[in-house]
């Protein structure tokens, strides 16, 4: 694992990870555990993948960790998912403090049953000065619920005379995004091997790089990370151009 760190080159490190965090459920079912377990398993890859992408300069690392469509999961694991929400708030307020991690979020989380805003909101406010890296946790969340409202937000000042259609332009609709003021993802990670976007980031990911691999949300640690970044670093990015245009 040292050696895959000292291969990692510090200029070209993503400035913003996203990570869809998949495969808890399987991983349980696997080991013959019931589905939470295997949720509660997975909060021990985010403590070490937040650990190590701070350690590397990661500035922004955004995780999936609740979408608007997994209210219709059973009722007992979105339960329990979201008591293991607010313990895993409050329990690891201290170390992000002492490690320099500023929790964020971004969804509808005024949705969210009222202990988890509750204590999503305070995790926020206690960790608001920390500036190593700022973990972005993506709850009830959906790119298209996050698109339609920016829409509708824009498309209301429209109406009221603040602005003017033709006045819309990428930069104007990035900050009626939830992302606003956070960077683009550079690298988008998804584990458990499937292969799908899911409603993640639709807009910010227009030029991500795209990184799937097999394993298990609950098996992904340092090394993992640490693969996926390598693998970032020996794609050629050209946003449209031609690799002759990038060698000039």
């Amino acid at each position: 694992m040292s050696d895959l760190k000292s291969l990692i080159i510090p200029d070209k490190v993503p400035r913003h990870i996203a990570i869809i965090m998949d495969g808890n459920g399987r991983w349980a079912k696997q080991k013959g555990m019931p589905r939470v377990l295997g949720h509660r398993s997975g909060v021990k890859s985010v403590r070490e993948v937040t650990e190590a992408a701070a350690e590397i300069g990661v500035g922004f690392l955004t995780l999936y960790a609740f979408s608007t469509e997994n209210w219709n999961r059973p009722p007992a694991e979105v339960t329990a998912l979201m008591s293991l929400l607010v313990e895993t708030i409050k329990g690891e307020i201290r170390d992000l403090n002492k490690n320099g991690v500023r929790l964020a979020a971004i969804g509808d989380i005024e949705a969210l049953p009222k202990s988890s805003y509750k204590a999503l909101v305070e995790g926020i406010e206690q960790t608001k000065n920390n500036q190593r890296i700022t973990l972005v946790l993506a709850l009830n969340y959906s790119a298209k619920w996050e698109i339609l409202r920016a829409a509708r937000q824009l498309a209301e000042q429209a109406k009221t005379g603040q602005i003017e259609p033709s006045d819309i332009d990428e930069n104007m609709f990035e900050n009626a995004l939830s992302t606003r003021g956070i960077p683009d993802p550079e690298l988008l990670i998804r584990t458990s091997g499937e292969t799908r976007i899911s409603n993640f980031l639709l807009w910010q990911i227009a030029y991500a790089e795209l990184y799937f691999t097999p394993v298990f949300w609950p098996d992904f640690g340092r090394k993992e990370l640490f693969e996926a970044i390598l693998s970032y670093q020996r794609r050629e990015r050209r946003f449209g151009m031609t690799s002759e245009q990038l060698a000039r």
